[in-house]
């Protein structure tokens, strides 16, 4: 029986590697309007969207909190837009009355 050792830094040592025509970034493109990010998320909320993802037959969990988080913004769009308005009207009204 034949012994072998992987040693990595004899291995890289023992090659010579030409990246002057290398490229940053990832192999495969983004499709467009997609961005990709580092976040941080509580193992619990991580594990809810995976076994989401798992019940309907698999799919990808980051769809899933995409789409949640979309459907967010969209709930809480208009009373914020009615919100700010309030706000300007009372300042507005403020200088109005001085």
């Amino acid at each position: 029986m034949v012994s072998f050792e992987w040693d990595p830094e004899k291995a890289l040592t023992n090659q010579k590697y030409d990246f002057s025509k290398g490229k940053r970034g990832p192999v495969i493109p983004l499709p467009p309007g997609k961005e990709r990010i580092t976040i941080r998320l509580d193992e619990d909320i991580l594990e809810w969207f995976r076994e989401q993802a798992n019940a309907q037959g698999g799919g990808n969990y980051q769809t899933m909190i995409n789409q949640a988080l979309r459907e967010y913004r969209v709930d809480r769009q208009a009373p914020l837009e009615e919100l700010v308005r309030r706000v300007v009207r009372e300042e507005l009204a403020q200088f109005k009355t001085n």
